[in-house]
């Protein structure tokens, strides 16, 4: 059974998806796959660009379609990641930045939600006829780079980028 699901983030949302903002920024960490909430100074600045970013048409400069996710627990409602899928790629992503990024709040990890969360983002991705999807992480991510392999991808090669080194994994979807 799935202790989580893949929810759409909507204005009454907006509690929650602050609290995990203010828990990342208190803990120091990288914020990935939320669609830039770190930066956002308000909730509904946020949410504006999300829904611009759904669509081709409507996608801000710069910026690929995407579709942001809260992966919320099934049992009480929490809030545990998010997950961005990118409906394409441009340069950055191929070489850095992937179709997925994802994060966990810091209270919730080591309990495999990152591995769920990923596993449910590429139903998603089969939705969006997405057939070969790329992820990356940071070499000194093992955390990530376990959770991308146990949903069955494969490493590429690793991109140096400064004094950080980035891994490339495939998944291929059926």
């Amino acid at each position: 059974m799935n202790r989580l699901k893949l929810v759409l983030p909507t204005p009454e949302y907006k509690e929650k998806l602050m609290d995990y903002k203010r828990e990342f920024i208190e803990s120091g960490d990288s914020m990935d796959g939320t669609a830039g909430l770190r930066n956002a100074e308000i909730f509904e600045e946020w949410y504006s660009a999300f829904c611009d970013n759904l669509k081709e048409e409507t996608v801000r400069d710069g910026l690929v379609p995407a579709t942001t996710y809260m992966a919320i627990s099934t049992e009480d409602g929490r809030l545990i990641g998010m997950v961005d899928i990118r409906h394409r790629l441009n340069n950055y992503l191929l070489n850095l930045g992937g179709h997925i990024g994802y994060s966990v709040r810091k209270s919730e990890r080591q309990q495999g939600y990152a591995t769920e969360m990923l596993s449910l983002a590429l139903i998603e991705c089969v939705k969006l006829n997405i057939k070969k999807v790329l992820i990356t992480c940071d070499r000194d991510n093992i955390a990530s780079a376990k959770t991308i392999i146990n949903n069955g991808a494969e490493l590429e090669n690793e991109i140096p980028e400064g004094n950080r080194i980035t891994q490339r994994y495939w998944i291929t979807l059926g």
